[in-house]
C-alpha cells in the first residue's frame, strides 16, 4: 500500500467505549495551558507603545518583537508536534510550558529591543510545543461525535486570551513597569504543569516514526527568510535587488523542504496529504484568517492608543469584544457546518471578517470609538465563524496517530496567516506612513526628522518636545498619515480576506451526503464503530 493510501486509511474506532471518562475535565486542562499562548500574543500589542517609548523600538524592530517569537513558533511546530508523537504528548506539553516560563522570565528583564527580540524567540519555542499537544491530546481523549464540540472549546479558549490579554495587559502597565506583562505567564505557567501532570494522560503514536530534521531545518529557514525580505521591504524598497533576490532565497529553500519530504521515508510533513482538498482548503482558510486578525489587531491597537488617545488599560478594554464574540460563534460555527456544510460557513466566515476591516478602514482621527467597535466584532464574528470548522476539517483528515502532526499542520498555518499578517500589512502601513509624513518632517533637525518618520510614537514624542504651534502641526500630520496608511492596509486585508472566502467556497467541503466516506474523526461517523479497511481507501476528494 502507498504512503498516500496509508494516510486516507482509517483505523478502526469505538466510539464511547475508548472515551476517556475524565476528558472533559482534560479538555479544561489543556484549554488553560493554550491560554497564556493567546493572553501573550494580544498583551503584547497592548505594551508596544509603552516598549516603543521606553526601549526607544522603530518600527522594524516592534514587527520583530511579534515576528521573532511567531516565526519560531511556526517554523518549530512540525518539529515540536513529531517530537509529541513519537516521545509522548504529555511530556512535550510540559516542555513547551517550561521552555515558555522561563523565556517569559528573561523577557521581563531586558533592557535593549534586540534582547527583547531573543527572548521573545525564546518565548516561541516554548509555544511551539505546547499548542499543537493540546489540540493533539483532544483529537485522541474525545470520541469523534464529541470532537468538533472539543475543538470549538479549545478555539474558543483560544481567543479568550485576547480578551484577557489586552485587559490585563494595560492594568499591569498602569501599576507596574512594561516587563509585567511577560512576568505573569510564570505562575500560569506553574499551575498548568502542576494540572498537566496530575489530570493529562500520556499518548504517542505507536509506530514511532523517527524525526525528520532535515525538513525541520529546511523549513525553518525558508520562513524565516521569506518574511524577514517582506518586513525589511519598505526601507530596502519592494523592488529593489536586496528584497527580491532575499524573496528568492527563501522561496528556493521553502521549494527544496518540499522535494525533500516528497523523497524522504518518513517526512516530518508528507506534502501528499495536501493533495486532500479537505486538508489544504481549510490550511489555506485558517492562514489568511490569521493574516487579517493579527494584521489588523497590530494596527488597531496603535491607532486607539496614538490617535484616540486611550491608555493602555483602556484600549485593552476596548479589543474585550473581539474575543467575546470568537468565544461565541466558534460553537456557533461548528453547529452550522454540522447542518450545511463546512463550506458555507467558512466563507461566511471570512466575508465577516473581510467587512471587519472595511469599517476599520472608515475610522479617521475624529470618528471616535464606534467604527472600531463594529469592527472589532465582525471581526470576532467571522473567525469565530470560520475558524472552528476549519480546523476540525484539517484534524479529521488524519488518523488519530497522527494527531500532533495533524495539530502542528493546524497551528503552523495560524502563525504563518499571523507573521505574515502583521509582516505584510505592517509594510504597508509603515511604506505609506514614510510617504505621508516625509515632507512636513523634513525641515526637522535629522535626528528628530528620523524619528518621527520610523513612528508615531517618535513623531507624537517630537510634537511634545517642541510644543507649541508646531509641535501641534507636527501631531496633526503624524496622526492624519497613520491614518491614511492603516487605511491603505486593512482594506488590503479585505481583499486577502475576500480571496480566503473564495478559497473556502472552491476547496472545502461541501455537507458530506448519506452514506458517503469521509476520514475517522471528521464528526461525521455514526454513532456505532466504524471501520474503513484497507479493501478501500478514502478517496482524496471524497467530500468535496
Amino acid at each position: 500500500m502507498s504512503r498516500t493510501t496509508e494516510l486516507f486509511t482509517p483505523a478502526l474506532v469505538t466510539e464511547e467505549a475508548d472515551a476517556n471518562p475524565r476528558r472533559w475535565l482534560i479538555l479544561g486542562v489543556l484549554c488553560f495551558s493554550l491560554l497564556i499562548i493567546g493572553i501573550d500574543n494580544t498583551i503584547l500589542n497592548v505594551a508596544i507603545p509603552t516598549i516603543s517609548r521606553d526601549l526607544g523600538a522603530t518600527s522594524g524592530q516592534l514587527q520583530w518583537m511579534i515576528d521573532s517569537y511567531t516565526l519560531i513558533f511556526a517554523g518549530l511546530l512540525l518539529v515540536a508536534g513529531s517530537l509529541g508523537d513519537r516521545f509522548g504528548r504529555k511530556g512535550a506539553l510540559a516542555l513547551g510550558l517550561l521552555v515558555f516560563g522561563i523565556g517569559s522570565a528573561l523577557s521581563a528583564l531586558t533592557t535593549t529591543p534586540d534582547q527583547l527580540i531573543l527572548t521573545r524567540g525564546i518565548m516561541g519555542i516554548g509555544a511551539a510545543f505546547i499548542m499543537p499537544t493540546t489540540l493533539s491530546i483532544i483529537t485522541n481523549v474525545f470520541p469523534a461525535r464529541e470532537r468538533p464540540r472539543a475543538i470549538a472549546v479549545w478555539a474558543g479558549f483560544s481567543a479568550l486570551g485576547i480578551a484577557i490579554g489586552p485587559v490585563m495587559g494595560g492594568f499591569l502597565l498602569e501599576h507596574f513597569w512594561w516587563g509585567s506583562v511577560f512576568l505573569v505567564n510564570v505562575p500560569v505557567v506553574a499551575v498548568a504543569l502542576v494540572l498537566g501532570r496530575v489530570i493529562v494522560p500520556t499518548s504517542k503514536d505507536p509506530a514511532a516514526p523517527k524525526v525528520d530534521w532535515m525538513g525541520a531545518a529546511l523549513s525553518v529557514t525558508g520562513l524565516v527568510t521569506v518574511v524577514y525580505a517582506i518586513i525589511e521591504a519598505p526601507s530596502w524598497g519592494w523592488t529593489s535587488a536586496r528584497t527580491l533576490g532575499t524573496a528568492a532565497v527563501g522561496a528556493a529553500v521553502v521549494v527544496a523542504f518540499v522535494m525533500w519530504e516528497r523523497r524522504c521515508d518518513e517526512p516530518m510533513l508528507d506534502v501528499a496529504v495536501f493533495r486532500n482538498r479537505r486538508f489544504s482548503g481549510a490550511s489555506i482558510a485558517i492562514t489568511l484568517v490569521f493574516f487579517a486578525m493579527l494584521g489588523s489587531m497590530f494596527l488597531n491597537s496603535q491607532y486607539l492608543q496614538f490617535v484616540l488617545g486611550y491608555d493602555a488599560l483602556t484600549a485593552g478594554i476596548a479589543i474585550t469584544p473581539v474575543a467575546l464574540t470568537i468565544v461565541v460563534f466558534a460553537q456557533v460555527g461548528v453547529r452550522l457546518a454540522a447542518r450545511i456544510g463546512t463550506r458555507p460557513v467558512v466563507a461566511l466566515g471570512f466575508l465577516g471578517v473581510a467587512a471587519s476591516m472595511l469599517v476599520l478602514a472608515t475610522a479617521g482621527v475624529d470618528s471616535g470609538y464606534m467604527p472600531v467597535f463594529v469592527s472589532i466584532v465582525l471581526l470576532g464574528a467571522g473567525m469565530g465563524t470560520a475558524m472552528s470548522p476549519a480546523t476540525e476539517s484539517i484534524m479529521s483528515t488524519l488518523p488519530r496517530a497522527k494527531a500532533g502532526v495533524g495539530s502542528a499542520v493546524n497551528d503552523t498555518t495560524r502563525q504563518i496567516g499571523g507573521a505574515l499578517g502583521v509582516a505584510v500589512l505592517g509594510s504597508i502601513f509603515a511604506s505609506y506612513y514614510v510617504n505621508h509624513i516625509g515632507a512636513a518632517v523634513a525641515v526637522l533637525p535629522p535626528e528628530a526628522a528620523q524619528a518621527a518618520r520610523d513612528s508615531i510614537a517618535g513623531a507624537l514624542h517630537v510634537a511634545q518636545t517642541m510644543g507649541g504651534e508646531q509641535g501641534a502641526m507636527i501631531s496633526s500630520v503624524a496622526m492624519q498619515a497613520f491614518v491614511d496608511a492603516k487605511n491603505v492596509a486593512v482594506v488590503v486585508g479585505a481583499v486577502i480576506a475576500g480571496f480566503g472566502a473564495l478559497v473556502a467556497a472552491l476547496f472545502l467541503p461541501a455537507k458530506a451526503r448519506p452514506g458517503e466516506d469521509v476520514a475517522v474523526g471528521s464528526g461525521h461517523e455514526d454513532a456505532e464503530s466504524v471501520f474503513v479497511g484497507p479493501q478501500r481507501a478514502v478517496e482524496l476528494d471524497a467530500v468535496s
